[in-house]
């Protein structure tokens, strides 16, 4: 096929263009490579983490079977396409090799699972972050709060966390895990990803809006001397 300078210019636009963070043609690369049948309600998710350019992060709360995977997925192609490839997936120690398959398997991306025996093999490289790589980045809950010195010193272009709900209790000081995993993302737009966002109380949401941005809803500390203040009067 001959490309005249006519298709030339119209080839330039077409990657060069830039589209609106809540318009369908924002994934339009994502959606024609996906290997994967789509639903209405996963396309207005993965719109929806992208909403605002300025935002901090997202959580996708849709029920359980809902695809809550698939919107990530799409979120990270997207991403990926843009080459903006420096992904972080946090996840249960169990779903780590079903995220690596899926990322391969639906969307052709490649990723790297991040444990023990890998991580010391990359230093044995003379990698002095194994975190640091061009590829997306798959470890667990107990292996990010062991390795958080190295994730804060990775500028992140997005990290996914699966099974969010073990977070939201992050506003206790006796979850270490939550609190490590937090301040080790904190500078990272984050997207969470949980079928319970609360179950017992408000301050579970609270907890893991707080993992996004902290001032949400405000800070803890001073609304408890507020409303200390007021039962006094």
């Amino acid at each position: 096929m001959q490309i005249t300078p006519y298709h030339a210019k119209y080839f330039a636009f077409e990657l060069t263009k830039r589209s609106s963070s809540d318009s369908l043609q924002k994934l339009a690369s994502s959606l024609f490579d996906a290997q994967v049948d789509l639903n209405p309600h996963q396309v207005e998710a993965a719109l929806f983490a992208f909403h605002s350019p300025l935002s901090k992060g997202a959580i996708l709360a849709d029920e359980v079977g809902l695809g809550k995977t698939i919107e990530a997925g799409l979120v990270i192609s997207q991403k990926w396409a843009e080459r903006k490839r420096k992904i972080l997936v946090i996840v249960p120690s169990n779903l780590r090799k079903q995220w690596n398959q899926e990322l391969l398997d639906k969307f052709f991306l490649s990723s790297l699972i991040l444990e023990t025996p890998s991580f010391n093999q990359e230093i044995k490289k003379e990698n002095l972050n194994p975190f640091n790589q061009n590829e997306t980045i798959i470890c667990s809950y107990h292996f990010a709060r062991a390795k958080d010195v190295y994730i804060k010193n990775i500028p992140w272009d997005l990290v996914v966390i699966d099974e969010a709900y073990r977070l939201r209790n992050v506003y206790k000081p006796s979850n270490k895990i939550a609190t490590a995993v937090k301040n080790a993302v904190a500078h990272a737009p984050k997207m969470l990803l949980t079928a319970t966002p609360l179950q017992n109380s408000l301050l579970e949401l609270y907890g893991l809006v707080s993992i996004i941005d902290d001032y949400t809803f405000g800070d803890l500390k001073r609304k408890s001397k507020t409303s200390k203040k007021k039962s006094m009067t």
